[in-house]
C-alpha cells in the first residue's frame, strides 16, 4: 500500500497544484498567437492524463526497486518544476520565466530517466513520453506569443 501511495501521491499533486495555475488556461490559451503545429486545447486534457498514469506507473517501479534517494530527489524536483509552470505561464503570463521553468523541467527529467535507465529501464522508459510533452512544450511556449502583453517575453 505504501509503495501505491508513494507511486500516485506525487504525480497527483502535481497535476492538483497545476490545475490551480491553468484555471486560466483555455482563455490565455485561446487568445495567444500559436504556430500552425500548436495542438488544440481539448487535447491536454487528456494527454496529461496519460502522462501522469506514466510518471505514476513509474514512481511505482522506482519505490520497488529500492531507488536511491538522489532519484527520489529529481522525481520531486521535476514534478514541483511541472506544477510550477502552468502559474508562471498561465497566471503570471511571464514567458521568460515560464521558458526558464521549464528548461529546468527538462533537465532534471533528463537527469531523472538517465539515472533511472542504469538501475530499471522499464520506469527510465516510462517516463519517455513524458519528456518528449515537455520538449514539445518548451517548443510551443517559445514559438507562442501573447498579444494581451505589453512586457517583452
Amino acid at each position: 500500500m505504501r509503495g501505491i501511495l508513494a507511486a500516485v501521491a506525487p504525480p497527483l499533486a502535481a497535476a492538483i497544484a497545476g490545475s490551480f495555475g491553468s484555471r486560466r488556461a483555455p482563455q490565455v490559451y485561446h487568445r495567444l498567437a500559436k504556430p500552425r503545429w500548436a495542438p488544440p486545447s481539448g487535447a491536454f486534457g487528456p494527454v496529461w492524463t496519460a502522462l501522469y498514469g506514466l510518471i505514476g506507473f513509474a514512481g511505482w517501479r522506482m519505490w520497488q526497486g529500492r531507488t536511491p534517494p538522489r532519484v527520489w530527489g529529481l522525481h520531486a524536483a521535476q514534478l514541483t518544476l511541472n506544477a510550477v509552470w502552468p502559474f508562471v505561464f498561465f497566471s503570471a503570463r511571464d514567458k521568460r520565466a515560464s521558458l526558464a521553468v521549464i528548461a529546468a523541467l527538462d533537465a532534471v527529467l533528463i537527469g531523472q530517466i538517465g539515472d533511472l535507465a542504469r538501475r530499471d529501464a522499464v520506469a527510465a522508459a516510462a517516463l519517455g513520453p513524458y519528456l518528449g510533452w515537455t520538449l514539445f512544450a518548451t517548443a510551443l511556449t517559445a514559438s507562442v506569443s501573447d498579444p494581451d502583453r505589453v512586457a517583452p517575453g
